[in-house]
């Protein structure tokens, strides 16, 4: 079998003091390995200085998702001992009984005990959720029930905590801090279980400089769901199956895509995310379609790209499919090169870490 789709063969060793527990200080004040490709070398930057990266005529397209409150604490109804309940995604409302509204999801529970399907859990007076059906993949269905005169998210918002990384070891884990720096500035439409985190560097002075710059952007959305984390088991990557997102591409995105191309600007993707919407919004001729629709496109070493041209991302888990993505861009070599020369220099990894640019077209 060939080197690139053998799952040890994206393996790194990666120092545990060098996964990220806590962000920078400031957003734009993390470091950026750029990785060009077409001179075959590296360089360093603060993240502040990728626009020195840019030239009039790119488009920058980022992913406009906002992150909720997912995980939530709270008690059995009957025995009263603590259960923690991880939403997979943002619940899907089904109707209204005896001023209740109602929504389902797919979730993760954390208890002393399995709770039984039919028992009530309380997370607040306004938020309870019966559990419907234990699924064989360890993951359960729930229906949430609250006051017809509240608003969920909000609910969520008020009673809810943002759901970390499973990397990121604190104890007690996620703080009202985390609500700010664990979303990126232009978050929007929201949905995500975990950040979108290559644009966690942006702030919003930096992002003004870029358009004053006179550089275009643009807005997708994917929400990210809990199968981000998911390991690959298998030992050949073309056999593994990706999670399926949401995702959108509004009319005005995809028409400024294709007027950026046409005109022979270059496309900057924030994030893999990103770049797997575009890619999956994209026709066989590279034109970028307005969609709305779940997204299982899977990209490792050997896929074409049609749309993305660069990308700015963070540092990914050994093994992971978001490493088989920006080998699939830059190459395999090229990036564990590239990740070598990151540990060696002290960057700071995964999605309170820094980041990384990598040029496929100057």
């Amino acid at each position: 079998m060939d080197d690139q789709f053998q799952l040890s063969a994206y393996d790194y060793v990666l120092p545990e003091d060098q996964i990220a527990q806590q962000p920078a200080a400031e957003r734009d004040q993390s470091r950026l390995l750029v990785l060009d490709c077409p001179a075959d070398r590296t360089f360093h930057k603060k993240f502040n200085q990728v626009t020195e990266l840019f030239k009039p005529g790119d488009l920058l397209v980022v992913n406009n998702t906002k992150v909720f409150p997912a995980r939530l604490l709270g008690r059995k109804q009957h025995t009263g001992g603590k259960v923690e309940m991880l939403l997979l995604h943002f619940p899907e409302p089904v109707g209204e009984n005896d001023n209740f509204h109602q929504a389902t999801a797919l979730s993760l529970i954390k208890s002393s005990k399995r709770p039984e399907p039919g028992s009530m859990l309380h997370f607040a007076k306004s938020l309870q959720a019966r559990v419907d059906t234990l699924l064989p993949d360890g993951k359960v269905a729930v229906t949430l029930f609250y006051p017809a005169t509240a608003d969920l998210e909000s609910l969520l918002e008020t009673h809810g905590r943002i759901p970390l990384p499973p990397y990121i070891c604190r104890p007690g884990g996620s703080t009202a801090e985390d609500s700010r720096r664990y979303q990126t500035k232009y978050a929007r439409q929201t949905g995500s279980v975990a950040a979108p985190t290559a644009g966690l560097h942006f702030s919003s002075q930096l992002m003004s400089q870029i358009k004053e710059m006179g550089i275009t952007q643009a807005a997708v959305t994917l929400h990210v769901g809990y199968g981000t984390f998911a390991p690959v088991r298998c030992t050949d990557i073309r056999r593994h199956r990706i999670h399926k997102e949401y995702v959108s591409v509004p009319n005005e995105t995809a028409r400024a895509v294709n007027r950026t191309r046409a005109c022979g600007g270059r496309i900057w993707a924030v994030g893999t995310t990103t770049a797997r919407t575009l890619e999956f919004a994209a026709d066989p001729t590279g034109q970028v379609q307005p969609i709305e629709k779940s997204c299982g496109l899977y990209i490792y070493p050997g896929y074409r790209f049609k749309v993305v041209d660069n990308l700015i991302t963070n540092f990914h888990l050994p093994q992971s499919s978001l490493l088989f993505l920006v080998s699939a861009l830059a190459g395999r070599e090229r990036i564990l090169a590239g990740y070598k020369e990151a540990v060696q220099q002290g960057y700071r990894f995964f999605s309170y870490g820094d980041a990384m640019a990598i040029i496929n077209r100057k």
